[in-house]
């Protein structure tokens, strides 16, 4: 399976572990969070959250999704959560400007420095997904990453781009 990626942040390449199945990614700017506060009589309290770019957009084929979840040690270093519990990137989100990012919620005062590996990714068929691409999923062995400097889709507009209703 061929995925095309193109970096919008130098170094943030998509890199594959040798000890796991995931695809780790990187920060792509230095993010600080700060711990929530509490406004006066009693309101409730105020969580700093933040979308992490990861410096990458991707092309997946079609009929596939990825599904990003934080690294195991994300928590264990930094206060953060992802704020939607996972991400789910469908093929569609694939212009020269749709960066993945990574929503997180802080519970303390943390910085997330540029370069710094926070998030992992896995790919896996859409619902969508015809018999044919099924089968296929069934014979691959591996994902190779074709570097592009232009995706030849069109940009869908960000997080959020699908609206609410």
């Amino acid at each position: 399976m061929k995925i095309k990626v193109r970096e919008i942040t130098e170094g943030c390449n998509p890199e594959f572990i040798k000890k796991g199945e995931w695809v780790d990614l990187r920060a792509s700017e230095t993010v600080k969070f700060e711990a929530p506060h509490y406004p006066p009589r009693g309101r409730k309290a105020i969580f700093d959250s933040k979308i992490v770019k990861l410096g990458v957009a991707m092309k997946l084929p079609k009929g596939y999704e990825a599904v990003i979840l934080p690294r195991s040690g994300l928590f264990k270093v930094h206060p953060v959560m992802v704020r939607n519990s996972q991400g789910v990137v469908d093929n569609s989100y694939s212009g020269n400007n749709d960066e993945w990012g990574l929503p997180l919620i802080a519970f303390g005062d943390t910085t997330i420095d540029k370069g710094e590996r926070v998030c992992q990714f896995r790919i896996q068929l859409s619902q969508k997904a015809t018999m044919w691409q099924k089968i296929k999923w069934l014979f691959s062995s591996s994902i190779k990453i074709e570097w592009v400097d232009t995706l030849d889709s069109v940009d869908r507009g960000g997080f959020g781009s699908t609206g609410l209703k």
